[in-house]
């Protein structure tokens, strides 16, 4: 499915996106097909790990979940670790095989296979920090707010895979105007925000209440979510370099968060001290 031109409204959205098949990322798929072969010796936390590279895979564990999941189950299953227990090593290999590939879909369009690549790597730093900080924070389950993070921007891999000249033209946009908002580059072009298409769509897929909240920047004021959306925004505003003016903001943030000055930042970030010299300001 290839969506060409803008749908009417998010409604119309929604219901495109949600019929689609989500593909994955080949790289997934070939180590899922070497674990398959040893599935005997592979458990639960390795098989997530995998899994968690891939932030359309991990989507589609928690779809597949929420379908399956019987009427009796009153607790939500926030971690992959869970939700593989609860689903079996066996049954999850027969259930994800031949499965479709991010790079044959967008074959045709090697900009946009670039697009969504850019926002995987995006998401995948995105989750590694928020991680990094949780666990620094003592927070009691750290993996809830890795997976927050990683599909933090799930709609706009979406868009990437399933409207990529419209998602190009987005981009186009901002590159155009680095001023302006995404939001506001996204009702030009798709005629709707991709929040109000990703909390339609995490609600169809049965998320996690948790993750869905988790994901909410309105509720920033709570540490768990202010752990995830700082993470999702330093990730974006470094994608490019250590150059982007909202970047100290960041910085700032982040030490707030952690309770940390900036000599032990670097150690955090995952950079050497001089890449970010610049934009902290010494005790």
């Amino acid at each position: 499915m290839m969506i060409d031109k803008p749908l009417p409204d998010t409604d119309a959205w929604f219901l495109s996106l949600a019929a689609a098949e989500l593909p994955v990322l080949r790289r997934t798929a070939e180590t899922l097909d070497a674990m398959r072969d040893d599935r005997d010796n592979i458990n639960a936390r390795s098989l997530a790990f995998t899994i968690l590279q891939d932030p359309l895979l991990t989507l589609r564990v928690f779809a597949c979940l929420a379908e399956r999941r019987r009427k009796s189950q009153h607790t939500d299953i926030t971690t992959l670790e869970q939700a593989l227990m609860m689903m079996g090593i066996g049954p999850f290999f027969e259930t994800f095989q031949q499965l479709p590939l991010v790079e044959d879909h967008l074959k045709s369009s090697p900009k946009s296979l670039l697009g969504l690549l850019r926002v995987v790597n995006r998401a995948r730093h995105a989750s590694q920090w928020a991680r990094d900080w949780a666990i620094h924070r003592h927070d009691l389950n750290a993996d809830e707010i890795t997976i927050a993070a990683l599909l933090h921007d799930i709609a706009e891999m979406l868009m990437w895979c399933f409207a990529p000249q419209l998602a190009l033209r987005v981009d186009d946009m901002k590159a155009a105007d680095p001023q302006l908002r995404s939001s506001s580059a996204q009702v030009g072009v798709f005629g709707i925000t991709l929040l109000d298409l990703q909390q339609a769509l995490i609600h169809y897929w049965g998320l996690p209440e948790l993750l869905a909240m988790l994901m909410d920047h309105t509720r920033a004021s709570n540490p768990r979510i202010r752990n995830v959306s700082l993470a999702v925004d330093l990730a974006r505003h470094s994608a490019n370099g250590w150059h982007d003016a909202a970047i100290p903001d960041d910085l700032t943030g982040i030490q707030e968060l952690l309770r940390i000055g900036p000599e032990l930042l670097p150690r955090h970030l995952g950079v050497a001290p001089e890449t970010i010299a610049h934009l902290v300001t010494p005790t």
